[in-house]
């Protein structure tokens, strides 16, 4: 592409073209030419607008509209040359239209700027990218729902500090997860509905004297609104960077939940079979299954809060309005959605695939004293200390199991009526993980009962 040509199109200011590195550190078509379809929607909004406003003729809107589908056909045919000369994917595309259409191409860029061009085709995508994520994480939620319905039932430890705590329900720590994606989802939803709306027509940042109906691009786009202040629509990025705090979020629960399946599947705990599909092997310990995929999505949470650490770097220092600094919101966030969503796909065939290992679960639950609150909450009930004192008695007893080398249920009732003289046999009846679980019947518990109630209520909730 020749200079002359790329001074066409900046217009007759220029008298010689941009130095190589000039063009280098200047041109955005390496990456932002995946807006493309944006774009040309963009671009077929805005034309229609015009001629339905008389600012255009009828037949120059429809070769504008003929044109724009060629070059929409070229590029997704892989047949369009993209030009580093010509900078971004709005010239590339205007600049093509030319070479089509001739001097219609011209009127198309009227009552607009590249400011609100870009900051609308940028808003359509990561809208694009936002339907996705909440797509994905219904998939994600319905898996994990289909694991929770499996082990309503099923016991497993409980942990606070990684240290066993009181048995819970596989059901129920399934589940937890489903309240942290459902969240995660919601996010998403809050940050769409504050983003549609439309900056076309913005223009470079005070608007247009045309008489242009931005009310009819918005609907043909797909918009709520179009924006109410010029300088806010062209200036403003911050539906880029909620979206990306959604994305950080979310990635940091699939991180936290990614980390306790590569745990779970260790030879040391044996929690979860993981399957092949998302495992991976030594290339020289041929006993080895490796949690690759886990590790990965672990790390995800890195390079995608870093993505929005960078876009509010490049942000914060910014006055009114448009700035070239913002030509660098777009490669972090476009890296940052692809990682996400593949996280989000690895992370939901991973939990479709994989096998609770329920005897060695259930095994685990009942060590480790876990149903030492049980014992408090019976000498309470049954026995009527206050729990500070049924505290201690509790402590004392798991001491002597200690000592013993047994758990809670193997001492004998002769050794537990020596710390306290009130116990009586029917304490056996909630050392048992199985009645432990069964016993949290509050709302939100993890009783199977409580489990089923919650998983009926997030199938309502899907529809």
């Amino acid at each position: 592409m020749t200079d002359k040509k790329s001074n066409a199109m900046w217009g007759g200011r220029f008298a010689a073209g941009p130095d190589a590195i000039m063009e280098a550190i200047n041109a955005s078509i390496g990456y932002d030419k995946r807006l493309y379809g944006q774009d040309i929607a963009g671009s077929r909004a805005h034309a229609a607008m015009l001629a339905a406003q008389g600012i255009i003729t009828d037949s120059d809107a429809q070769t504008i509209r003929e044109g724009l589908l060629t070059v929409l056909s070229e590029i997704e045919g892989g047949s369009f040359e993209f030009s580093t000369a010509l900078e971004d994917i709005h010239m590339n595309v205007e600049a093509r239209l030319k070479e089509i259409i001739g001097e219609p191409a011209g009127r198309l860029h009227t009552a607009r700027s590249r400011n609100d061009q870009v900051a609308t085709d940028f808003k359509l995508w990561t809208r694009d990218q936002v339907d996705g994520a909440i797509a994905g994480l219904e998939a994600l939620i319905r898996a994990l729902m289909a694991q929770a319905e499996a082990g309503a039932d099923w016991v497993m430890p409980g942990f606070t500090h990684l240290q066993t705590a009181q048995p819970v329900t596989w059901g129920h720590h399934m589940m937890a997860y489903v309240e942290m994606f459902g969240r995660d989802m919601s996010r998403f939803a809050d940050a769409r509905a504050r983003m549609n709306e439309n900056p076309l027509g913005s223009a470079a940042l005070a608007g247009t004297g045309f008489p242009i109906d931005r009310f009819a691009t918005s609907a043909a786009l797909g918009f709520d609104r179009p924006t109410a202040n010029s300088l806010d629509a062209v200036a403003d990025r911050d539906f880029a960077l909620e979206f990306l705090s959604c994305c950080s979020i979310s990635a940091m629960h699939l991180s936290r939940f990614a980390e306790e399946l590569v745990i779970w599947s260790s030879a040391q705990f044996r929690f979860v079979a993981l399957s092949d599909r998302f495992s991976t092997g030594s290339s020289i310990m041929p006993q080895k299954k490796n949690p690759d995929a886990a590790e990965l999505i672990r790390a995800k949470i890195g390079r995608i809060m870093g993505a929005m650490v960078a876009l509010f770097t490049v942000m914060k220092g910014l006055p009114l309005a448009y700035s070239k600094d913002m030509q660098e919101d777009k490669e972090q966030v476009f890296d940052a959605a692809d990682n996400f969503m593949l996280a989000l796909a690895a992370m939901t065939g991973m939990v479709s695939d994989m096998t609770a290992q329920v005897d060695n679960l259930r095994a685990a639950a009942a060590s480790g004293f876990s149903t030492a609150t049980d014992l408090a909450d019976w000498l309470v009930r049954e026995a009527g200390l206050p729990f500070r004192d049924a505290h201690h008695v509790t402590g004392t007893l798991v001491a002597m199991a200690e000592k013993q080398g047994c758990d809670l249920p193997d001492l004998s009732l002769e050794d537990m009526q020596s710390v306290n003289a009130a116990i009586t046999k029917g304490i056996y009846s909630v050392l048992t993980v199985e009645n432990s679980v069964a016993s949290r019947v509050s709302y939100g518990g993890t009783a199977p009962e409580q489990v089923r109630l919650q998983i009926a209520r997030w199938k309502e909730i899907l529809g």
